[in-house]
């Protein structure tokens, strides 16, 4: 039977709502019979992105409520 779990992938500080954050994954593991396959993602979300949504302004992409910004990007 395959595992779904949420994982952290990456950690940056928010300045939106001024806190640690992490970028977590839904990932789904195969079952014990198929074990050379690599986990799968089903899923993004953010940590704290509840709490976004619930200031009423625009954040992130990963809040849902603003995509033109997205704060795990790693910028060199």
């Amino acid at each position: 039977m395959s595992i779904r779990s949420w994982e952290s992938i990456k950690a940056c500080y928010c300045h939106h709502i001024q806190e640690e954050v992490a970028l977590e994954a839904e990932l789904v593991y195969p079952a014990e019979w198929l074990p050379d396959q690599p986990p799968r993602v089903l899923a993004h979300r953010c940590s704290q992105a509840f709490r976004c949504n619930l200031d009423g302004r625009s954040s992130c992409a990963w809040a849902g409520t603003n995509p033109a910004f997205d704060p795990f990007l790693e910028t060199f």
